[in-house]
């Protein structure tokens, strides 16, 4: 981590990555959508696992709980919103530089895709990870940059936990 960053609070550390991975997030997607065009060059192979395509996600993970119409699209807003209220207050409670930094990229990167479902209606997908081998989920996957930092958080976050000793009231 740069000096520059290491010398904020957690807490600022927290809001800088949440806004860092929401705005790389919305400018990807802009540039994918409406500079680049994915939509009419589509597919583009990367490698022989990884291609370019425009994927609309109308749920959660895996489009999960799909929803297609106002009523349910707002009230998974709602509870997604729910959550990244709970990840600012776990964050405002944070006391390292690591777990605010977590926090602040999964705060990021649920904005980043609450931020396409009020403007866009579903979320937008573009990077689609496949293999014809049955390797379990990630055989056929399509995310974006927001669920990039989701991811980074939460393995930070999973770091974090096997570093920090527990508190001595719960050692053996």
């Amino acid at each position: 981590m740069s000096r520059r960053l290491s010398s904020l609070s957690p807490n600022a550390l927290g809001a800088v990555a949440a806004l860092a991975a929401l705005m790389l997030d919305q400018a990807h997607k802009y540039w994918m959508l409406k500079v680049y065009d994915i939509a009419a060059r589509q597919p583009v192979t990367l490698t022989p696992f990884l291609d370019l395509v425009l994927s609309w996600n109308y749920g959660v993970s895996y489009s999960l709980f799909a929803t297609h119409d106002g009523a349910a699209r707002y009230a998974m807003l709602a509870v997604q919103g729910a959550i990244v209220v709970g990840l600012i207050v776990w964050l405002r409670r944070v006391t390292n530089h690591l777990g605010a930094l977590a926090l602040g990229l999964v705060i990021g990167g649920a904005l980043g895709n609450m931020t396409d479902r009020l403007a866009r209606g579903a979320v937008a997908d573009f990077f689609h990870l496949h293999t014809t081998l049955p390797v379990g989920p990630l055989a056929n996957y399509v995310f974006n940059v927001a669920d990039v930092a989701i991811t980074a958080g939460v393995a930070l976050l999973l770091y974090e936990s096997f570093l920090t000793p527990p508190p001595l009231s719960h050692r053996p």
